[in-house]
């Protein structure tokens, strides 16, 4: 490639850096603050809980009508335009005391467009690194370093001022997601024509492979809500401070920005579908040493180094197997199946599930039972390596 083709292509990703940047610093203050500031209003502990779901409601729907709609125009970017906008208006809505109810409207129509937004943004994304995986790598980082920044800075201002700076921080943060997705280069492609015959999802959907990838991808993100919903309630309860408890998410944070800077050296020693099953069975074996490993401090950083492979290698793996199997006008599509299918269903039934099996029998038996689905995970993801293995046989 010639340097000017060189330095074009780098102009296209900076935006789509700043981009992964701003989106997840608005999600690392937004979704582990929410709560607090839902208790600083007054509202009741089940309350808060209905109101925090909603996120996960809006990913069974709201990402696969995006992407649905952006395979038909093509208008990746300007839909992401759209969504960043109305969601920037709809947070205006934070700043009125008009109770639950209001809040709950309020952040559904928040959640219907930032919960659509890293599938679409994943894929103009995929379309862009053309399978550079490296290339991706150095894009996502920008999304984790973003996340650790704000909800270290967000905890400390916090702190020191109160919550009812929340909405303003809101505010802020997608002002600079709308301002990133101005930035973004206009990745599209052609519209289909209104008389033209719309590309199936069906017949990629009946395949065996993707059958088991997709069961893959609900156990494995199912049994990472124990961690996303309920480890820093877990670690407090064992006794450990706040500050230690930080630290050891920020752990996690930090070996995910290292895989993504390095996973260009990586990714490519082991095909996709085998990373699957490396991930899975990581995954399984980080829930039960933070289940059975509790009172040792130095088992629950090995725990928290897994997360490379647990979330950040399964997350590229995942990327470029959705990219692999829908191609072209049935990117948007199966990006937003990813979302649905992982952090929609799987999120949802994850938090009930998590809830209930830790206020009946307790952390480390909640524990016990994500180490098993990260376990069913592996075996879905074991099933996908070796019909893939058999496709490329034949």
């Amino acid at each position: 490639m010639s340097l000017p083709a060189v330095a074009a292509r780098g102009r296209q990703i900076v935006p789509f850096a700043a981009l992964s940047a701003t989106y997840f610093a608005h999600i690392g203050f937004f979704n582990p603050y929410l709560p607090l500031w839902l208790k600083s209003l007054g509202l009741p502990i089940v309350v808060i809980s209905l109101l925090t779901s909603v996120q996960s409601l809006t990913r069974v729907f709201a990402p696969y009508a995006w992407g649905a709609l952006s395979d038909h125009t093509g208008e990746r970017v300007r839909l992401l335009r759209l969504s960043a906008a109305v969601a920037l208006v709809a947070s205006l809505g934070l700043w009125w005391d008009g109770g639950a109810l209001w809040i709950a409207l309020v952040l559904l129509l928040l959640f219907t467009h930032t919960s659509s937004m890293m599938s679409l943004t994943e894929a103009a994304m995929a379309h862009l690194v053309a399978g550079d995986w490296g290339r991706y790598g150095r894009i996502r980082l920008w999304g984790s370093a973003g996340f650790m920044l704000t909800v270290f800075l967000a905890g400390a201002w916090f702190e020191h001022f109160g919550m009812g700076h929340f909405p303003g921080w809101t505010l802020l943060t997608l002002a600079g997601v709308l301002a990133c997705t101005w930035w973004l280069p206009d990745v599209r492609e052609k519209p289909t024509h209104a008389d033209a015959p719309r590309e199936p999802i069906g017949p990629v959907l009946r395949q065996p492979v993707l059958r088991w990838f997709f069961a893959a991808l609900f156990f494995h993100v199912m049994a990472h809500f124990a961690v996303y919903g309920f480890l820093s309630l877990y670690l407090d309860a064992l006794g450990y401070s706040k500050a230690m408890i930080g630290a050891l998410w920020a752990v996690s944070v930090l070996v995910e920005i290292g895989w993504f800077f390095w996973q260009g050296r990586l990714i490519g020693r082991l095909p996709m579908s085998r990373w699957l099953v490396v991930c899975g069975a990581a995954t399984a074996l980080r829930m039960a040493l933070t289940g059975a490993g509790g009172d040792w401090l130095a088992v629950l950083f090995v725990a928290q180094l897994l997360h490379a492979l647990t979330f950040a290698t399964h997350h590229t793996a995942c990327i470029a197997m959705v990219t692999q199997h829908f191609p072209g006008r049935l990117r948007g599509r199966g990006q937003a199946l990813f979302t649905v299918t992982g952090y929609g269903l799987g999120g949802v039934l994850g938090v009930l599930a998590g809830g209930a099996f830790a206020s009946r029998w307790g952390f480390e038996w909640m524990y016990g039972i994500a180490a098993v689905l990260g376990a069913i995970g592996t075996f879905c993801a074991w099933r996908v390596d070796r019909l893939e293995r058999c496709t490329v046989a034949h």
